[in-house]
Parts: C-alpha cells; structure tokens; sequence
C-alpha cells in the first residue's frame, strides 16, 4: 500500500500478551510502517529495546519482581483471580486508560485492540478511527461448539456433551449475569450506544477480528463472529534481548535431550512446590533436566545432580526444540512455542485460558493435561513416562510443528492490516459503526 501508516497496538498482561503484538508491530515496521504499542510502562524498556515505539497506557504495574505477592496469589488463584483481576485491577482504571489511549491515538490510521484492553472499543467508537481487534486464544470467543475450559468451570466437560443448544443457553446466562458497571458508565458518558458486553461480544470490531493462532490449533466455528481471520501464532523471539546462557548451552550439549521444566512468565511467581515436585520426578525417571526458574526465588535450596541445571530465563525458540519433553502452565504464548518446537508437552494449568488451551493442545495428540493440585513427584514421573514412552506423542508433536512452521501469524496479521487499511471507508458520522469494502 502507499505510504507508511501510523498503527496503535494496544495490549496488557503477560509476555504471552505483549510478544504477539511485539512481533506483529516489527513486522508491520519492515513495510514500512510506524506501529506504536500501548500498554503498561512495566515493558517500555522492552518495547523500545526492540526498537519500537512506545505508549505508556494505564493501569501501570510494578515490574514483577517488585509486585505484591498477595497480589499475584489472588491473580492465579483458579476460581477467584480472574473476577479478581479484571475487578481489582482492569476495570477501575478504564478511565484512565482511555484518556491515555486518546493521547496514543492522535495522527493513528488505525487502532489495533487487545481482548482486556476495554478503553479500546470505547476510543474507538468515539472518534471514528479504523480498529481491527484480535484474540489470543480460542477462550476469547465463548463458542458454544467449541465451549471454553476455564479451570473454575472443572464440570464443562460433561456439560458439553449436551450439545451447541444447551451450551449456547448457558453461555447466555454466563454473559447476562458478568457485565462490567464501570465500563458501562463510561460508555453511557460518552454517548456511545451499547454495542454488547465489553466482556464477550463487545470486544470485538465490526470490521474485523484477527484470531492470533493457528486454524490447527482451533478451528472456526459457526458462532464466531463472521469477520474473523485466523492468522497463524505470532511469534517473537526476543534474542536481541536474551541469549542462551553458556552454562545453560554447555550442559544442552554434553548430554542428551532434557525435560524442560518452565512456568512462564506469570504462573512463575506462584511456583510454590512446582520445581521441588519437578526435580523428584526427574530423579524418578533418571533424566536429565532444565528448570527454568524465572526468578531467584525459585532457586532450588536442594543441591542439583550434574544432570540438572537452573537458570533463570532462556530463548524458549533456541531452548525447547532441543527438549525431550516440556512441562509448562500452559499460557498461550507458551503452548505454541512448545507446540512449535515439535516435542511432546505436559501442561499443567493455572488459571485463565490455560486449560483450554491445554484441552486444544490435547486433541492435537502432543499432550497430556497434570491439574496443579495433582501435581506431585509420583504423578509427574507416570505422566512424563507416557510421554516419553509412546512414540505416537513425539510422531504427533512433530506433525503439528511441521504445520505450525509453514504458517507466518506476524506476516499474515499486516497483510490482513495492510488489506483492511486499503479498503476502510469511514462513515461521516464517526460514532457509527465503520464500513469494510474490500478490494474486490
């Protein structure tokens, strides 16, 4: 397309939120583009050091080393932390959030949302700017073919077998009953007209959704909304950022593939006895092992065999592929990458999307599901053995991988960008909805 457009990604949350956007806004740059990221100051350093612009947008969070652990308990905790976060620390500050994303987007061509961004759509609405939404992770759409998996709905399984109809039913009630006050009242302020619960349906543009995975790793579904595009995984590798630590790349080549155990970038502050329950395992199989701490805090107090190694953080695309297995909590941007490096996995849930997509993972015959309250040394080394043991794991994992290497998320979200730019027609009244005339 003619001349460099000014793009305005908006994100929040964990790395698992900040890298697909990372990768798309460098992508987008490569063409020529001016993308900027919105989201907390916690990843300005982050963001700028890849060499991209930065927004700093409300609610600002302490770097993790220096956040409350109470606070991070009541994040994770299962059932509760959801309700939780989005109460305590999304919702009261959509205000704020949306005057700084109203500094962000002036001189913008277009607004790019994320699924909990919620000041978003409201700026959006308001001045009339293009905006084209997207989600992470299948939960996104609450599709009752596809019903989400969240762990505090540990019954869904049997509820599912019911069928679309009585799925679709529940999924009704769930969205009548969780609406959020607070970004209503804005929205009443504003003058916009409801355009849905912020939550579910409201999240998503008009125009159109970019679904940031893989169609292998969930398929569309007949109530998804009808503008979605399915992309691929955007991938980032951040190695301008981390290398493979010298030690950590010593011990990868004097041995033989390791179970590589890791919990991310947000269940890692609530390990707790994860690592201590990981090293027992690997003991039990007498295998060799990589505990990816994350944080001095989970430095093990034991003293490590020579076949175990620590190390605080590595590139999980240089690191996972040399894997013989995986172990991790299951967020989204973990689970492709372990799906990616083409090796068998263990998720072990925490809390939101991470079962459901441990469910996706599963059916694609790479994985097994260990609960976290389940997860104990004994249990651990059974399900790694079975991993490790059936050839079918490793033949699946390195048939998906295979797949997922031939796609480009990055790539195919700014040409479905470039393609909605090229084609947006806006209203004269900028609180209508915005109209999409493709190129045909």
């Amino acid at each position: 397309m003619n001349g460099g457009k000014r793009i305005v990604l908006t994100t929040f949350g964990s790395f698992g939120d900040i890298h697909p956007y990372m990768a798309i806004a460098l992508e987008l740059q490569a063409r020529g583009h001016n993308p900027v990221i919105a989201t907390s100051g916690l990843y300005r350093e982050k963001i700028e050091g890849a060499g991209l612009s930065f927004a700093a947008m409300r609610p600002e969070l302490p770097p993790p080393r220096e956040q409350d652990q109470e606070m991070m308990d009541k994040v994770m905790e299962p059932r509760s932390g959801p309700k939780y976060l989005m109460e305590e620390l999304i919702f009261p500050y959509v205000r704020e959030g949306y005057e700084d994303l109203m500094q962000a987007v002036k001189g913008a061509d277009l607004l790019v949302t994320h699924p909990i961004t919620f000041a978003g759509p409201l700026v959006a609405r308001t001045i009339g700017i293009p905006w084209v939404s997207t989600v992470l992770s299948p939960l996104s759409f609450f599709s009752a073919y596809d019903p989400p998996m969240p762990p505090f709905w540990p019954w869904m399984n049997k509820i599912r077998l019911l069928g679309p109809r009585v799925m679709k039913s529940f999924m009704n009630l769930v969205k009548l009953s969780y609406r959020p006050k607070l970004v209503d009242e804005l929205r009443e302020e504003l003058g916009i007209p409801d355009y849905g619960n912020p939550v579910f349906d409201g999240q998503h543009s008009p125009a159109l959704v970019l679904a940031l995975f893989s169609n292998h790793f969930a398929s569309p579904q007949p109530d998804w909304p009808k503008q979605t595009q399915i992309t691929g995984f955007a991938f980032y590798d951040g190695r301008h950022e981390t290398s493979m630590p010298t030690e950590l790349l010593d011990f990868l080549n004097s041995g033989t593939a390791p179970i590589v155990f890791t919990l991310g970038s947000s269940a890692v502050w609530v390990a707790r006895d994860f690592f201590h329950e990981s090293i027992a395992a690997a003991k039990k199989l007498r295998r060799r092992a990589v505990l990816l701490i994350g944080d001095e805090r989970n430095r093990p107090t034991e003293l490590l065999p020579s076949d175990m190694i620590a190390v605080d953080y590595a590139p999980f695309e240089s690191l996972l592929e040399r894997a013989s297995v995986v172990v991790h909590h299951g967020g989204v941007g973990t689970t492709s990458q372990g799906l990616r490096a083409g090796v068998p996995t263990l998720i072990v849930p925490f809390a939101f999307d991470q079962s459901d997509n441990a469910a996706h993972a599963a059916r694609l015959g790479t994985s097994r599901t260990l609960y976290r309250r389940s997860y104990k040394a004994e249990r651990v080394a059974r399900e790694l053995d079975n991993l490790l043991s059936k050839p079918q794991y490793a033949l699946k994992a390195r048939e998906v991988s295979a797949r997922l290497r031939s796609e480009n998320g990055a790539a195919t979200a700014s040409n479905l960008i470039e393609e909605f730019l090229s084609g947006f027609q806006k209203r004269e009244r900028p609180n209508e909805e915005f109209a999409y005339a493709s190129r045909n």
